[in-house]
């Protein structure tokens, strides 16, 4: 896996494996169920991502999902 030795790819990594834990343990405090799922695919997806551009796309979708869906009441 040489992707793994790229030192952008684990920073971009880092990055949003954090923005999954602040958003796992909202939802978890408030039980806010969308928060929640989406704070656990941030934790999961960046390993199984080997490109930088398709990791940073997807948490694109994934936060204007989250933020689409909240805007609908969830």
């Amino acid at each position: 896996m040489p992707f793994i030795l790229d030192p952008n790819w684990l920073l971009v990594s880092l990055l949003i494996s954090g923005i999954g834990t602040v958003l796992f343990l909202y939802g978890k405090k408030e039980a806010r169920l969308p928060h929640l799922l989406t704070g656990a695919i941030f934790f999961v997806y960046p390993y199984f991502t080997p490109n930088l551009l398709i990791m940073i796309v997807l948490a694109i979708i994934l936060l204007t999902g989250l933020w689409y869906v909240t805007r609908l009441g969830w």
